[in-house]
């Protein structure tokens, strides 16, 4: 396996990567366009035999900080550390990009994903419901 770093959108990798996010987010689309309108989108994929078995997406958020936006693994590749693999290299990219914190949200249906921010040093700092009617977790991270 290995993780593909790519600014911007990922043409190359589109319809594996809007595939993989359906598989991840129970049949959501990923349209290119939502792709497009993000500021500084960073895309991390994880590859083995040319697929995408994972992904980790983010961008500049209008505050300034490194919002960590969409993510997930196969199904099938899930409990082998590619998530915690993907959230590393994350980090040590927009360090190195000159950011200092990043921010990203959870819902508690999504209990691995909580369990992982938490694993790796995220702190929970506040609470909301979005537009959806959905509970939302905010956590964020300063970055060494």
């Amino acid at each position: 396996m290995q993780i593909m770093t790519i600014e911007g959108v990922p043409y190359e990798w589109i319809n594996q990567l809007q595939e993989i996010h359906a598989h991840v987010f129970d049949g959501a689309n990923l349209p290119v366009e939502k792709l497009e309108r993000k500021e500084g989108l960073l895309c991390l994929l994880a590859i083995e035999a040319k697929r995408i078995i994972g992904f980790k997406l983010g961008y500049i958020h209008p505050d300034g900080v490194f919002y960590s936006w969409l993510g997930g693994v196969h199904a099938a590749k899930r409990g082998q550390g590619i998530a915690s693999l993907l959230m590393r290299q994350q980090h040590t990219c927009i360090l190195a990009m000159g950011f200092k914190k990043v921010r990203t949200y959870g819902r508690n249906e999504r209990k691995a994903m909580l369990i992982t921010n938490l694993k790796h040093g995220f702190d929970i700092v506040s609470t909301f419901v979005d537009d959806k009617g959905r509970h939302k977790i905010v956590f964020e991270k300063l970055l060494e």
